[in-house]
């Protein structure tokens, strides 16, 4: 862990960029393009995604790749102020089997992982930093942080999860409206991982044991937060995005 740039607490030096996935629900723009490289606002979801991490103080980031690797990978190697190391896969793993794979090239200490491919703009204080400080090694293996459901752009389901007063999250019972999300940015410990599955699987299922155990946590977003999810939602959130001054504007 390193200290924040503000001295504002611990903030890990290490983060994994989800980038993997088809982006079948973004065709045809993921027939040409892997979805995460698609601009919003000028700009690709996962230079956003990145430029945040620099911001925050993260030193060296993992992008896993399947979907256009190549142009990814081709993409990502022209960073030159964040280190990034790559995780291939032959075959899809899914959110858990990914990281699972990864956690060799991640290191012994928390991580933050982060879908490449959704946009967000900060509150007051950088999410990631509110993140850090939230964190506590001894009594959580995951952070999430969570969106309300109702200002969610583009977001059309019944949300995730409840939080009670000091952010213990309960998922939500079949017909049960939620109001909140996971919005695709977490802080997990490397223990969360032990005894998991081999191959392809979710990491709700990681999520689903840390919670049985006491061990799951959750912060609620304070700024914006997009899910890019149709060729059709693109322009709107274009719209949106420009009018604020984020770490992604650049």
């Amino acid at each position: 862990m390193t200290v924040d740039r503000a001295g504002s607490g611990p903030v890990p030096r290490v983060a994994m960029v989800l980038a993997a996935g088809l982006g079948t629900r973004m065709r045809p723009v993921t027939n040409r393009w892997p979805k995460p490289l698609i601009k919003v606002a000028g700009r690709a979801m996962i230079d956003r995604v990145l430029d945040h991490l620099v911001a925050a103080g993260v030193e060296r980031c993992v992008v896993n790749l399947h979907y256009k690797a190549a142009m990814l990978r081709g993409h990502l190697e022209k960073r030159d102020d964040i280190a990034v190391a790559f995780s291939e896969e032959p075959d899809l793993l899914d959110t858990g089997g990914g990281v699972a794979k990864a956690l060799p090239l991640l290191g012994e200490e928390p991580f933050l992982v982060l879908n490449g491919d959704m946009v967000w703009v900060d509150g007051p204080t950088p999410a990631l930093r509110r993140l850090a400080r939230r964190w506590d090694a001894g009594t959580m293996d995951a952070l999430l942080l969570m969106q309300r459901s109702a200002s969610a752009f583009g977001y059309e389901g019944m949300g995730d999860f409840f939080l009670d007063p000091v952010g213990r999250p309960r998922r939500r019972r079949e017909r049960e409206v939620a109001p909140l999300l996971f919005a695709g940015v977490q802080v997990l410990h490397p223990r969360l991982f032990e005894g998991c599955p081999a191959g392809a699987f979710s990491l709700n299922r990681l999520y689903d044991r840390a919670l049985e155990a006491g061990r799951l946590r959750g912060l609620v977003h304070d700024g914006e937060w997009y899910h890019v999810g149709t060729p059709e939602a693109l322009a709107e959130v274009h719209s949106r995005i420009l009018p604020f001054h984020s770490v992604s504007d650049r």
